[in-house]
């Protein structure tokens, strides 16, 4: 099967699987009983009608419209599909809806109209316009987008963007800033070059100029040519930026330019084009999916050269997403009629400024960096900076409190900004974050049970994503037929039958391995040997030998049974005493891990500690700062009872021997999870302030009962159990693991095996 076709297998299925779409409603208030039913509907509904029917204004109070953005299309001009109508746009629309949600919490009903006729269009969206609290107008076709997006600026009082104009313009607005500033040019004098005269070129241009830009200096070209002051068949907003000067071609414009802006067509920028332009020039290739110029090729041919592009794999990503989802929330959160210059710059300098602040170490992780800084290579920030969501809406909502345009006054910013950075807590952005980083250094996972279709279904994934490199143990005869039956293509994947292959080069020196090590311990070559044709042997021995980076196993067999072999052959890392195992659970409070939860039955207080020390690291992998509680039925001593005393004791060596970690206990759990419970309670608590996000319990029961809760409850999405303290990188799953959870596992090995490599380095 080809790459297009498993893409193309992929989306339809992922489309349509577990149920088809994206987005689905749910309740926000308890409706379990008869109670709650009658007022949530008749008759309780009545009394917030008759309020809203007084004050319209309460609508915001009583009802989700605060919340509410219509993503509104006629599918006239969709991606790069063009013009395949409103059915056919749903798909992204829909998707349009799930990066509002998981980015910046708003709710999005996706209304896709047919119709192309603006006044009629226009008249559809008006109509509507009640149920919503913003509306953000997409994939609509120039220059209908144009009149439809300020007849409605102009008739309604609710923010409107039409984010393909103006997502771009806002974005590459701060970009430009900070390249600006990198190249110590000054935007008024900079000569600008515009390939492509479209919706969101316009937008742009008309952005820059609002920034400093002399329109003088400014250069457009369509398909046909530059655009002057005589060219036919443009319009009146093209027009604004035609020139006096006249230019036989796109490279003799940019001979002696400083930026170049391009939204038009592949590789229509060559290296001389590029080596005409001043030093430190700025090129933002923003065709997609291939730039006006490739990226290696600018970088190769200048040294000097700023540049941007739309594509993730590359530096400096003008990416939407940085920009749409935080400035409705904005809007929303001040109930603004409108979104206004105003607000679009404060955008614009928040994404500047906030490229200029140290990385958390987070966005390291996830992008794989040693240190992001601003720079040449890092000039606006990554679409998984958790900051975005505490820095840019608050600066676009004091802009529109400035103007004049917002309905409700924010009195306490700090406290507004902890209430969005609370949002973001009911989002699995810790998933993609992970997968992220597996992705940036392929490492080799070897998959003990790959005869287990489940088990070849998370392999084949993680093999058609590039999450790493799959090496298959089990039935040959099995594993080949099934990845028949999955389109799994197994040109380039190794498989291999300990049981059954005759010959395996490596089995007699794994055997040899194996018998050294514990020859003292009863085992004898010929029983060596005979143990490596067992496959979860077989997998940790190659994972020890270097032929692996990291092995999977225990989808069908007990956690002890694969768990023997793994102790046996990989063993314990130095200076660890017993191995453990955390959760991570990703809960509407966001990323918790929980520990032990498979493998110490009763440890002592030592051996908690140490399990605490553990999983602080393990959250660190994560990219994230952990905040660890204690936790027990009693609060700081309040019970006398050994199991309590125990945490007590743990908490005390914790305190002593690792005081960089964040750790406090004991702990009920309900004081740990609730900030503002703790402070009132135990203000002098080391955890004071913090969010807690690793909770280490006393036993086994405790913890294996707490995560096994949350996820059967609250469907909460579970890594683990995640090994911590062995040599090696080895993970066992949960006894008939999902796919998603052996996929999420096969991260886990991967950043496990990177980690490990670069403390073995270091």
């Amino acid at each position: 099967m080809t790459e297009k076709k498993k893409l193309e297998k992929a989306a339809l299925n992922y489309h349509e699987h577990p149920r088809p779409g994206k987005t689905k409603v749910i309740p926000t208030k308890k409706y379990s009983s008869q109670y709650d039913l009658g007022l949530a509907y008749s008759p309780g509904v009545a009394i917030p009608c008759k309020e809203i029917d007084k004050d319209k204004q309460k609508v915001y109070n009583y009802t989700n419209k605060g919340n509410l953005v219509g993503v509104i299309s006629n599918g006239t001009a969709v991606l790069g599909l063009g013009n395949i109508g409103p059915e056919a746009s749903k798909p992204v629309m829909e998707g349009k809806a799930l990066l509002f949600k998981i980015f910046a919490d708003i709710d999005v009903f996706d209304i896709e109209i047919d119709e192309e006729d603006p006044k009629k269009f226009i008249e559809t969206v008006k109509n509507i316009a009640p149920t919503f609290g913003g509306i953000n107008l997409e994939d609509i076709k120039a220059p209908e987008a144009f009149e439809i997006e300020d007849k409605l600026k102009d008739q309604l009082d609710i923010p409107i963007m039409h984010d393909d104009q103006h997502g771009t313009a806002i974005i590459s607005s701060a970009a430009l800033l900070n390249a600006l500033e990198l190249a110590d040019k000054k935007i008024e004098d900079v000569k600008i070059v515009v390939s492509g005269a479209g919706s969101a070129a316009i937008a742009c241009t008309k952005l820059y100029v609002l920034l400093g830009a002399k329109k003088e200096n400014i250069v457009m070209f369509n398909s046909k040519g530059a655009i002057t002051k005589n060219t036919k068949g443009v319009t009146e907003r093209q027009m604004e930026f035609a020139t006096d000067q006249s230019y036989e071609s796109l490279a003799d414009a940019m001979n002696g330019s400083d930026v170049f802006l391009g939204l038009s067509v592949a590789n229509l920028v060559t290296p001389k084009m590029l080596k005409s332009m001043n030093d430190n020039p700025i090129v933002f290739a923003m065709a997609n999916p291939d730039p006006e110029i490739d990226y290696d090729l600018a970088i190769k041919t200048r040294k000097d050269v700023i540049m941007a592009t739309g594509r993730s794999d590359f530096p400096n990503q003008v990416n939407n997403v940085l920009g749409f989802p935080f400035i409705f929330r904005g809007a929303l959160d001040v109930e603004a009629t409108k979104i206004n210059e105003e607000m679009k710059m404060a955008a614009v300098k928040a994404l500047a400024d906030l490229a200029k602040k140290p990385v958390p170490e987070q966005v390291n992780i996830a992008y794989s960096e040693t240190k992001l800084q601003f720079g040449t290579d890092y000039i606006i920030p990554k679409p998984f900076d958790p900051r975005l969501i505490g820095e840019v809406p608050p600066a676009v909502a004091k802009a529109a409190i400035e103007s004049g345009v917002a309905r409700k006054a924010i009195k306490d910013w700090n406290a507004y900004k902890s209430s969005l950075l609370e949002r973001m807590g009911n989002e699995d952005k810790i998933t993609r974050l992970l997968m992220r980083r597996a992705k940036s250094s392929l490492k080799r996972i070897v998959y003990a049970e790959a005869d287990q279709i489940d088990v070849l279904k998370a392999a084949q994934q993680v093999y058609e994503e590039r999450i790493a490199i799959p090496v298959l143990l089990g039935r040959r005869e099995v594993i080949l037929e099934l990845m028949e039956e999955l389109d799994f293509d197994s040109e380039h994947i190794s498989i291999i039958d300990p049981k059954s292959d005759k010959q395996i080069p490596d089995l007699k020196k794994y055997a040899k391995t194996l018998w050294e090590k514990r020859q003292r311990k009863g085992i004898t070559l010929y029983e060596a040997e005979k143990l490596m044709r067992e496959r979860n042997y077989f997998a940790a021995m190659m994972v020890v030998e270097g032929d692996a980076d990291a092995m999977l196993s225990g989808y069908s067999r007990a956690y002890a049974t694969v768990l023997k072999p793994i102790l046996e052959i990989i063993g314990k890392e130095k200076g660890i005493n017993k191995i453990a195992a955390t959760n991570l659970m990703n809960t509407a409070k966001g990323p918790i891990f929980i520990s032990d939860t498979s493998i110490n039955i009763e440890p002592n207080a030592v051996e908690l500690a140490r399990i605490a020390q553990m999983t602080a690291y393990t959250v660190k992998m994560f990219g994230i700062e952990p905040h660890v509680a204690l936790v027990s039925y009693s609060n700081f001593g309040s019970s006398n009872h050994p199991s309590a005393q125990k945490i007590g004791d743990a908490v005390k060596y914790l305190h002593k021997h690792y005081p960089h970690i964040k750790v406090d206990g004991e702990l009920q759990v309900d004081f740990a999870l609730n900030r503002k419970l703790r402070h009132k309670n135990f203000p002098f608590s080391k955890l004071k302030d913090k969010e807690v996000n690793t909770l280490i319990y006393p036993n086994l029961d405790a913890a294996n009962g707490t995560y096994k809760l949350l996820k059967e409850l609250n469907t909460a999405d579970s890594i683990g159990p995640i090994l911590m303290g062995l040599d090696k990188p080895a993970h066992v799953f949960q006894l008939g693991a999902s796919v998603e959870e052996m996929v999420n596992m096969s991260a886990v090995a991967a950043v496990d095996a990177q980690q490990k490599a670069k403390r073995k380095l270091s």
